[in-house]
Order: structure tokens, then sequence, then C-alpha cells
């Protein structure tokens, strides 16, 4: 088994880089394990208490289960995977069932953070996209998926997205063992990478 940690801001094309890495190999040979499954349970906290969390800080999410899972998928364990409302601001009762795979991918802003995760990773990427690059993306998906206005998601970027990213996201890119600018647009960094992948999975073929 290989287990891969994809890291990156909010809007750098990580999702991008995962969906092409799974279309590249053999089909139902990858199971994606998304950091944003892994928000703390806040079942005991008001609504107000809820919207006042902030979720771009690494005390917002739950690393003990996440350790816990993945060591269980590299045992050979399924694993049930939480679920996470962002309407909500916490965890939906319904799980997502995981059998383990060939390679494991987690991938999410603070992967990287955790070393206890990073220590169990076969192998370590940063997705790196420039900032305004990034914002912009996040007023499209925002708006669209999330039902904020481009203003709220302006304000956010600069009072809390920011801010975060430079104190605890950029500073992981240092424990990556590949960085790949421009997220899912670098498709020629994207194939070298696919390659290495299938020389570190055994009976892998990547599709060309």
């Amino acid at each position: 088994m290989t287990i891969i940690g994809i890291a990156g801001g909010t809007g750098s094309g990580k999702t991008t880089v995962v969906r092409k890495i799974v279309q590249a190999l053999p089909p139902h040979y990858v199971a994606v394990v998304p950091l944003d499954s892994y928000y703390n349970d806040t079942t005991d906290l008001t609504d107000e208490e809820r919207k006042a969390i902030n979720f771009d800080h690494p005390d917002a999410f739950d690393w003990k289960l996440l350790v816990k899972q993945i060591n269980m998928l590299r045992r050979g364990e399924a694993i049930e995977q939480p679920t996470y409302s962002y309407i909500l601001s916490n965890r939906l009762k319904e799980t997502v069932h995981v059998e383990p795979k060939p390679v494991i991918i987690i991938e999410g802003i603070m992967t990287l953070f955790n070393k206890k995760l990073r220590d169990i990773m076969d192998l370590k990427l940063f997705v790196d996209t420039d900032s305004d690059e990034r914002l912009i993306r996040n007023i499209q998906r925002d708006v669209v998926e999330r039902g904020r206005t481009v203003d709220m998601v302006i304000n956010r970027y600069l009072d809390v997205l920011k801010p975060m990213h430079e104190q605890f996201i950029e500073p992981t890119k240092k424990y990556a063992d590949l960085i790949i600018p421009q997220g899912g647009e670098n498709l020629k960094g994207i194939s070298i990478l696919c390659k290495y992948i299938e020389g570190l999975v055994p009976g892998a073929k990547i599709k060309d």
C-alpha cells in the first residue's frame, strides 16, 4: 500500500490533482480520504458557538481519529469515514465505508501539518498556486456551492484564510517531497507525478 498526502491552500487545485491521479491509475485502485471529513464533532456546541469556530486552524480537525483510521487502512482494515456538513457546521450521522486500496490519498489544506500523519505517508505533495488565483477560485466555489456572497468570501479570505494560510499551511511546504506549481493546470508535472506513483505501486499501470 502507498499512502500519499496532498496539501495546499484552499483553492490551490488539490482536488483536481487528486482527480487526475485517480483517473490515471487502474479503476478501483485508489481510496481518497478528504481532511475536510475530519472536522471535530461539534454536537455539544450551540449554533452560535459552531459559527465562531475557525475551520482554517489546525485545532478544528480531529487528528486522532484521522491518524487512527489511516493506520487501520494501512493494516488492511476498512473504515467508516465521517461526513461533514458546511451548512450545519457539524458532522452528519452518515458515514462513508472505505475499503483499503493499493493507493490511499489524504487530501486537504493541512494534510502535512500533523507529524504523526506525515510519518505514515510514503509520498508528500504540496500544490502551490498564486494567492490571487486561489481567491478567485474560492469566490467561484463558495458563491455557487455554499451560498455565500462575494463580499462574504472576500472578507473571510482577508480576515481568516490569508492569515491562517501564512501561519499554518505555507510552512508545511518544507515537508513536501514534491511541489506542484499551478495546481491542476500543471499537466506535465502531474504526468511525471503519475509515472512516479506507478513505480511505487506494484502492479499499477498508468493510463496513457
